[in-house]
Protein backbone atom coordinates (compact mmCIF):
# COMPACT_ATOMS: atom_id res chain seq x y z
CA UNK A 1 0.00 0.00 0.00
CA UNK A 2 1.01 3.52 -0.65
CA UNK A 3 0.76 6.20 2.22
CA UNK A 4 -1.15 8.37 -0.20
CA UNK A 5 -5.14 8.78 -0.57
CA UNK A 6 -7.36 10.80 -2.96
CA UNK A 7 -7.49 14.25 -2.24
CA UNK A 8 -3.99 14.61 -0.47
CA UNK A 9 -1.54 16.97 -1.55
CA UNK A 10 1.91 15.59 -2.37
CA UNK A 11 5.32 17.33 -3.74
CA UNK A 12 6.42 16.29 -7.20
CA UNK A 13 8.95 16.44 -9.90
CA UNK A 14 8.11 17.71 -13.00
CA UNK A 15 10.30 17.87 -15.87
CA UNK A 16 10.22 21.45 -18.21
CA UNK A 17 9.95 21.34 -21.83
CA UNK A 18 11.73 25.03 -21.91
CA UNK A 19 14.59 23.76 -19.97
CA UNK A 20 16.83 20.32 -18.16
CA UNK A 21 16.27 21.04 -14.90
CA UNK A 22 12.81 19.03 -12.43
CA UNK A 23 11.25 21.56 -10.12
CA UNK A 24 9.14 19.97 -6.89
CA UNK A 25 5.21 21.06 -7.48
CA UNK A 26 2.15 20.22 -5.45
CA UNK A 27 -0.28 17.85 -6.98
CA UNK A 28 -3.27 16.98 -6.12
CA UNK A 29 -3.66 13.12 -5.67
CA UNK A 30 -7.01 11.94 -7.83
CA UNK A 31 -6.42 8.19 -7.79
CA UNK A 32 -7.08 5.07 -5.26
CA UNK A 33 -4.60 3.72 -2.61
CA UNK A 34 -5.55 0.52 -4.95
CA UNK A 35 -4.75 2.11 -8.12
CA UNK A 36 -1.13 3.42 -7.13
CA UNK A 37 -0.06 -0.15 -5.88
CA UNK A 38 -1.23 -1.59 -8.66
CA UNK A 39 -0.03 0.45 -11.74
CA UNK A 40 2.94 2.14 -9.52
CA UNK A 41 1.75 5.69 -10.28
CA UNK A 42 -0.03 8.62 -8.91
CA UNK A 43 -3.31 10.15 -11.16
CA UNK A 44 -3.00 13.56 -10.04
CA UNK A 45 -4.17 17.52 -11.21
CA UNK A 46 -2.29 20.51 -11.61
CA UNK A 47 -2.32 23.02 -8.47
CA UNK A 48 -1.23 26.10 -9.49
CA UNK A 49 -0.97 29.85 -8.44
CA UNK A 50 -2.94 31.14 -11.63
CA UNK A 51 -0.93 34.39 -11.95
CA UNK A 52 -1.02 34.51 -15.83
CA UNK A 53 -4.39 32.92 -16.55
CA UNK A 54 -7.83 31.86 -15.56
CA UNK A 55 -9.51 28.26 -16.58
CA UNK A 56 -13.30 28.29 -16.01
CA UNK A 57 -13.16 24.72 -13.88
CA UNK A 58 -10.46 26.16 -11.44
CA UNK A 59 -11.07 25.18 -7.97
CA UNK A 60 -9.70 27.82 -5.53
CA UNK A 61 -8.72 25.72 -2.57
CA UNK A 62 -10.01 27.91 0.47
CA UNK A 63 -7.97 25.82 3.79
CA UNK A 64 -4.50 26.79 1.90
CA UNK A 65 -2.95 25.39 5.63
CA UNK A 66 -4.82 21.87 5.60
CA UNK A 67 -3.33 21.42 2.03
CA UNK A 68 0.09 22.69 3.37
CA UNK A 69 0.41 25.25 0.78
CA UNK A 70 1.66 28.66 1.31
CA UNK A 71 0.28 30.59 -1.76
CA UNK A 72 -3.30 30.68 -2.75
CA UNK A 73 -3.52 28.51 -5.17
CA UNK A 74 -6.20 27.02 -7.61
CA UNK A 75 -6.37 22.87 -8.33
CA UNK A 76 -6.78 23.09 -12.14
CA UNK A 77 -7.59 20.23 -14.34
CA UNK A 78 -4.47 19.43 -16.14
CA UNK A 79 -5.00 15.63 -15.50
CA UNK A 80 -1.87 13.45 -15.53
CA UNK A 81 -0.23 10.35 -14.32
CA UNK A 82 3.60 10.20 -12.44
CA UNK A 83 5.69 6.99 -11.27
CA UNK A 84 5.39 7.11 -8.16
CA UNK A 85 9.26 7.39 -8.32
CA UNK A 86 8.71 11.26 -8.82
CA UNK A 87 6.65 11.96 -5.87
CA UNK A 88 8.82 13.60 -3.10
CA UNK A 89 6.25 13.77 -0.06
CA UNK A 90 2.93 14.61 1.23
CA UNK A 91 2.58 17.93 2.43
CA UNK A 92 -1.08 18.14 3.05
CA UNK A 93 -4.70 17.25 2.20
CA UNK A 94 -7.53 19.24 1.03
CA UNK A 95 -9.97 19.82 4.24
CA UNK A 96 -13.30 18.08 4.52
CA UNK A 97 -14.89 21.29 3.55
CA UNK A 98 -12.80 21.84 0.14
CA UNK A 99 -13.27 17.98 -0.61
CA UNK A 100 -16.87 18.47 -0.55
CA UNK A 101 -16.65 21.61 -2.92
CA UNK A 102 -14.45 19.83 -5.70
CA UNK A 103 -16.27 16.93 -5.50
CA UNK A 104 -19.07 19.11 -7.22
CA UNK A 105 -16.73 20.32 -9.68
CA UNK A 106 -15.04 17.00 -10.55
CA UNK A 107 -18.24 15.37 -11.31
CA UNK A 108 -19.40 18.21 -13.87
CA UNK A 109 -15.43 17.52 -15.21
CA UNK A 110 -15.40 14.02 -15.42
CA UNK A 111 -19.16 12.30 -14.90
CA UNK A 112 -21.76 14.99 -16.68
Amino acid sequence: MTDYDRWDVLTALFPFTDVTVKKPRPVLVLSTPVFMVDHQHVIGAMITTASNSVWPTDFTISDLTAAGISHPSVVRWKVFTLPLDNIGKKIGRLSENDIREITKVYRGVFLE
